[in-house]
């Protein structure tokens, strides 16, 4: 995740005015293109491509380092609110950034929409018994830790080694890896098939895959990834040439595409994306959450596992 570019978004959007995008809504709407037009009932307020666009351009067009693309539109879960999903990309790297839109097209926000009540991480628990990636720790854990990752994600790798270090000093913790590989990533995709299909051979051999992929990622590039990941196969003691049988087929990319699936059931947009008993944790390295926070939400929850 690129915390410098969400900054400069959110920086410009606290100070712009967006009085003019929204005079020229009523326009933009009519275009064509759109991948959610306004309708009736809980879409009604779900503005056109064109018009998120639009907006865009008139807020980010200056930067000439700065592309985009919108990748979605639709009605948010809280009431009355759009959402769009937008994939920027600078030479530092890409940002997936989410939009929220009010009824009345006239203002927007970024932001993550909190779960509320008693309980508010209760549908997320529920949602994450379907996680199946590889496990490590206790599998009568009273807590569980649910990384949504992409092996080729640079903040994927810088938050290696404070998960190393947090399920070191968290012993009764279990952890499971769910691939959700970033289209904007060239290999994710293989990479997710290779470690799908590991892990469905040798679970342990799956986290040694896992942290070699991670040391050597600078090294990996579209072409030579299938002989590369096939040596890191046989390192972390797997077998190369059943795992690459297994990557062919068919259903491989389906259980892939079933966990990145689940991942956007829980609103997952950016890698890694953590569930600590389904309270949502976005990054883990020096420039994301920090360590002991981290660790003291951990500790509250095993001291109050029911």
């Amino acid at each position: 995740m690129n915390h410098r570019l969400r900054a400069l978004l959110i920086v410009i959007l606290s100070f712009a005015s967006l009085s003019a995008t929204a005079q020229n809504s009523s326009t933009a709407n009519s275009a064509p293109g759109s991948k959610a037009t306004p309708a009736t009932g809980a879409n009604a307020s779900v503005p056109s491509e064109a018009t998120v666009n639009a907006f865009l351009k008139k807020m980010f067009g200056w930067n000439q380092d700065l592309t985009w693309k919108v990748e979605e539109i639709k009605p948010s879960e809280a009431s009355g609110i759009a959402q769009a999903t937008v994939v920027f990309n600078t030479p530092r790297g890409a940002q997936v950034a989410r939009f929220y839109i009010t009824a009345d097209q006239k203002y927007t926000f970024m932001a993550d929409l909190l779960p509320f009540g008693a309980d508010p991480f209760a549908e997320a628990r529920q949602l994450l018994q379907a996680a199946n990636g590889p496990a490590h720790g206790p599998k009568d854990a009273t807590t569980t830790i649910v990384e949504f990752g992409d092996l080729e994600c640079p903040a994927c790798k810088a938050a290696q080694p404070n998960i190393a270090k947090l399920m070191e000093e968290e012993p009764k913790v279990k952890l499971i890896f769910q691939n959700y590989p970033l289209p904007q990533h060239k290999w994710a995709m293989t990479a997710a098939k290779y470690l799908d299909c590991l892990g469905r051979q040798n679970n342990d051999a799956a986290w040694k895959f896992i942290a070699t992929t991670y040391d050597h990622q600078s090294d990996i590039t579209e072409q030579n990834v299938e002989p590369m990941l096939k040596g890191y196969v046989k390192d972390a003691g797997g077998d190369p040439d059943a795992v690459a049988a297994c990557v062919s087929k068919p259903d491989t990319e389906k259980r892939v595409r079933d966990s990145m699936a689940l991942g956007d059931k829980l609103d997952v947009s950016s890698t890694p994306t953590f569930f600590i008993d389904g309270r949502k944790l976005v990054g883990f390295s020096t420039n994301g959450t920090p360590y002991d926070a981290v660790k003291a939400m951990v500790d509250f929850d095993l001291a109050n596992a029911k």
